[in-house]
């Protein structure tokens, strides 16, 4: 089985937004196992870094939170995209696009499309 690997550098906002678009509101926890088993669980999500990127993403509005029960009954922050997210991903996803387009031209040089 390969090693885990942490997720790169300015990536996780958007696996974080993009968790939540498809499975709705998840607490910290589910969404960090959820990017992992995306991942095919060759990324390891550090929680000292899941967490202050999920409050720079409440602040900035594109998530909101509410405390909720989770499923062992125990007391947990739930996180939901807001409006504002769903258009800030929008505009992520395209960038992210655009730029591993760009990056496969240096990859595969002589395969650049048209």
């Amino acid at each position: 089985m390969a090693e885990k690997v942490d997720v790169w550098q300015g990536t996780l906002a958007l696996m974080i937004l993009k968790t939540l678009e498809a499975l709705g509101p998840l607490h910290g926890y589910g969404i960090a196992r959820r990017i992992e088993q995306t991942s095919g669980d060759l990324l390891a999500v550090n929680y000292g870094t899941l967490y202050p990127a999920l409050l720079k993403l409440e602040q900035e509005g594109h998530i909101a939170s509410e405390w909720g029960q989770s499923d062992n009954n125990r007391k947990a922050k739930y996180y939901k995209l807001t409006r504002a997210g769903r258009k800030f991903l929008g505009r992520e996803e395209r960038d992210w696009e655009q730029t591993t387009a760009i990056l496969a031209r240096f990859l595969a040089p002589g395969k650049e499309s048209a």
